[in-house]
């Protein structure tokens, strides 16, 4: 059984402060080849489809596609600001590295 990712209150709170739900968008997580450590995240504002994971708080939603549901199981969607900016961010406990700037992983 794949464990679904879980998604904290501050990003559901951006989401909210940006508009996503309003614009009938949601915080797409992706996961594809590439990056400097195999895999890359890829997140972006979409419209939901058939196939993905719906996870919903504060009125807003995040989805995975079922391909990269796999990669997320039991990750963490948060939202971080830091002295380098401010950015939605994946704790994924499947990764085994990942680069500097979070972006990229590898299993």
């Amino acid at each position: 059984m794949t464990l679904p990712p879980t998604v904290t209150d501050r990003a559901f709170t951006r989401l909210a402060e940006i508009g996503a739900a309003a614009q009938g968008k949601a915080l797409r997580v992706a996961v594809e080849g590439g990056g400097c450590s195999g895999f890359q995240y890829e997140i972006d504002l979409d419209t939901p489809k058939d196939d993905d994971l719906i996870l919903e708080g504060r009125g807003e939603t995040v989805v995975v596609d079922s391909v990269s549901l796999p990669f997320l199981a039991g990750a963490t969607i948060d939202f971080t600001e830091e002295l380098i900016g401010a950015r939605f961010a994946i704790d994924n406990p499947n990764a085994s590295s990942s680069c500097g700037c979070g972006t990229s992983f590898s299993i």
